[in-house]
């Protein structure tokens, strides 16, 4: 269906630059001229079927630039919340020289993946800073999940208790919802009398709302998906992909 998609987006927009080609009468093409226009074209195509790849190529390559400057202008008009909300969970450096920002949902396959290079970058990178921001995408339980560690964040604001809860959520097996949620929560140390009232509280509901807001601004649509300086990396791109991210931030290399 992608593919299909794509095809009929070269032809039309080969169709389309030949129909734009002005006519020397300025009065637009006759019926018959557009019918003969549009023979020519498809037996054209069908004889040099490789000019529809290189369309292709040039349509994904225009629509990638677009998404790049789009997230560039949401990264540079969000900046200040994307980076330093007083609501996000920060880890390792908070005077790092670079930021990894991490939108992720503790029911999401691939971020249990995530987590673990997570903790490798925070393991080897001491010049690091760690953003984690709930986005739960994947269902109630999901949602109740991250109620549960926007009320722990707000009762932990070293996040020790809170990376202790999301490696026990993350390295889990099975569905995750509220009651096991709570059980992590119990095991990190959290006051739960506490949590308990702060999971519906105005101020946990601003913290999902404030991260959904920011995800629909940048284009984000699953998880896990990353801010790196100006980029947005979606996906769990693996280790080696993300120190190279990180470098690029941090010297203008993929190696520093």
């Amino acid at each position: 269906m992608i593919f299909l998609s794509r095809f009929v987006m070269a032809t039309a927009l080969l169709i389309a630059a030949a129909f734009s080609i002005p006519d020397a009468s300025a009065q637009g093409f006759t019926p018959a001229q557009r019918a003969e226009i549009e023979a020519i074209v498809k037996d054209y195509l069908i004889k040099n079927p490789d000019v529809l790849q290189e369309v292709m190529q040039e349509v994904e390559k225009r629509q990638a630039i677009a998404e790049t400057e789009k997230a560039k202008g949401a990264i540079a008009s969000n900046r200040e919340i994307i980076f330093n909300s007083p609501r996000q969970v920060t880890l390792g450096n908070p005077k790092g020289d670079v930021t990894m920002v991490e939108f992720f949902d503790y029911n999401c396959g691939y971020c249990k993946r995530a987590m673990v290079d997570m903790m490798e970058l925070l393991k080897g990178d001491s010049k690091l800073r760690v953003v984690l921001k709930e986005f739960p995408v994947l269902g109630e339980g999901s949602v109740q999940a991250a109620q549960v560690g926007a009320a722990l964040n707000m009762q932990d604001k070293t996040g020790k208790k809170y990376l202790d809860f999301h490696q026990k959520l993350l390295s889990g097996r099975g569905q995750v919802d509220r009651s096991r949620a709570l059980a992590a929560a119990r095991e990190a140390g959290a006051d739960m009398a506490r949590l308990e009232k702060d999971m519906v509280s105005p101020e946990a509901k601003a913290t999902l709302e404030e991260s959904f807001k920011l995800a629909e601004a940048l284009g984000l649509n699953g998880t896990p998906s990353y801010v790196i300086n100006d980029d947005v990396v979606i996906g769990a791109v693996g280790l080696d992909a993300l120190k190279e991210k990180i470098n690029t931030a941090r010297c203008g290399k993929i190696t520093c």
